[in-house]
């Protein structure tokens, strides 16, 4: 459900409760429901195997991500830190291609929901690039206008230096969105930023800058085969022409890297050895590894 939808079912309630108190009663009643609704069927929707679990404090780096909390869109969710004014992951389903992708908007939008209300202008002349972590291509073609709007706020969005958004990043994601797509049918991305102990901020902001970035694309389960994964760690340096095979991890090391638990849901056996291994063979990445940016 996205924001307008959201204000236009909380403004009547509101309108409602105020006219007739007596159903003050409810909104306990009201608000446990919804909780319920969100955490037990909405969010496991949409994510694969359970949601990514934070540690507050990761052991490896030992940054405090402070005070974070779910935000739920029409086509990705994610949980955004109020303190690092960052995602710390964004989750999407990749399918079919069912519509054109719409015109990009002219700027990016704060986000409502957000305590910290990061603005379009924090990055302005601060040298990094407003790093999408939802694509925008990959969620209007998949999921169409409205759905990529939502790409345009602030809270799916992080410092990328340029050289890494608009190459390697971008080369990665085009792969993702098309390539992978055609071979590999419907699978799950989860991406995010990791930070050091002591991370800088942007420019006449207090948004902290993500030293690296992940990504870890799964294919679930099917009667043929069993679930695939595929793990990245680009740092913000990357170089923007180096085979994409350069940055394959392991999901242990990304876990390491940022204190999140992926797939918990999955058995323990099994996680233990999709999470251990390697495997760009399975997804051909040897093929489109070295294709050149589009810009």
């Amino acid at each position: 459900m996205n924001s307008s939808a959201l204000k236009q079912i909380i403004k009547p309630l509101l309108n409602l409760l105020f006219k007739y108190p007596k159903f003050l009663i409810l909104i306990p009643l009201i608000g446990g429901l919804w909780y319920s609704y969100e955490v037990f069927v909405a969010r496991p929707a949409m994510v694969y195997m359970g949601v990514p679990q934070v540690n507050a404090t990761p052991p490896q780096t030992g940054i405090m991500t402070g005070f974070s909390h779910i935000l739920r869109n029409q086509a990705f969710m994610l949980e955004y830190s109020e303190t690092l004014k960052n995602p710390l992951w964004v989750t999407y389903k990749v399918t079919k291609a069912n519509y054109k992708s719409g015109k990009r908007p002219s700027g990016f939008s704060s986000d409502w929901r957000s305590y910290q209300q990061v603005k379009h202008d924090d990055y302005t002349g601060s040298g990094y690039d407003r790093g999408h972590m939802a694509p925008n291509y990959v969620i209007a073609s998949r999921y169409g206008v409205s759905a990529q709007k939502e790409t345009f706020l602030m809270t799916n969005i992080t410092p990328q230096k340029p050289k890494l958004n608009q190459k390697s990043w971008q080369r990665l994601e085009e792969v993702i969105a098309n390539d992978f797509s055609q071979w590999h049918g419907d699978f799950w991305v989860t991406t995010g930023p990791i930070f050091d102990a002591n991370p800088k901020t942007l420019k006449n902001s207090s948004v902290k800058i993500p030293n690296a970035f992940y990504k870890i694309l799964i294919k679930p389960t099917t009667p043929q085969t069993p679930a695939v994964a595929l793990a990245f760690i680009f740092p913000q340096n990357a170089p923007a022409n180096a085979s994409l095979m350069k940055f394959v991890t392991t999901i242990d090391e990304v876990e390491r890297l940022t204190g999140i638990d992926f797939f918990a849901d999955l058995e323990d056996d099994f996680e233990a050895r999709i999470e251990s291994s390697q495997t760009p063979e399975a997804w051909r990445l040897q093929e489109v590894a070295n294709r050149p940016s589009r810009y």
